[in-house]
């Protein structure tokens, strides 16, 4: 196994119908970094999208992956493609939205429970560990009485646009200072934000 590859994968439903959706939102993370590293994403035997490219020259190398299952079913293909590339589960990265973090707040961690999302807990399912990286993505609760269900798979209201954009390239420099600096590094530099 190569010790500098990273799996970095962008949970979301496929199709267009929801590209532009909350649920989404590590997908869209997902498209800033490959633009960033000149990736451009093709079909794979995991059953997944995949773009591969270098951080920089002689840095780490990021294989940037959308699964084409349903955010539910996440595990298969993430599976597979960490056997593929032979990844150590400390070198995935799964960037997803999070329900109990305010909209426009990045926070990292690694392993722990998955908080009743349903992409995080068929992926832990599937490599039989939690103890992968995450990248958590706020997308606030719901107003209101709205269910989670539905608020997930409604797209950003045009008041978050702006900083939705900001909160993409947040999320790509969160996993690019995960592959360079580790996840303590990282975490000093989003989680010291709350006070945005």
């Amino acid at each position: 196994m190569a010790q500098d590859n990273w799996l970095v994968v962008g949970l979301g439903n496929p199709g267009a119908k929801y590209e532009a959706t909350r649920h989404n939102v590590g997908q869209m993370a997902l498209d800033v970094l490959a633009a960033r590293i000149g990736a451009s994403f093709g079909t794979h035997r995991s059953n997944a999208r995949v773009a591969e490219g270098w951080l920089r020259p002689g840095g780490p190398k990021l294989i940037l992956a959308k699964p084409n299952s349903f955010m539910n079913t996440s595990g298969g293909p993430v599976s597979s493609l960490v056997s593929y590339f032979g990844i150590d589960p400390g070198h995935l990265v799964v960037l997803h939205d999070e329900l109990d973090i305010p909209f426009d707040t990045i926070k990292l961690k690694q392993g722990g429970g998955h908080g009743g999302h349903n992409g995080l807990r068929d992926i832990a399912k599937a490599l039989g560990t939690p103890e992968f990286l995450r990248v958590r993505i706020g997308i606030g609760r719901p107003p209101g009485r709205q269910d989670p269900a539905d608020y997930v798979l409604k797209p950003f209201a045009s008041t978050e646009r702006d900083a939705l954009a900001v909160l993409l390239e947040d999320a790509a420099d969160a996993v690019e200072q995960l592959a360079d600096e580790g996840l303590l590094a990282a975490q000093q530099r989003f989680h010291g934000r709350d006070a945005k």
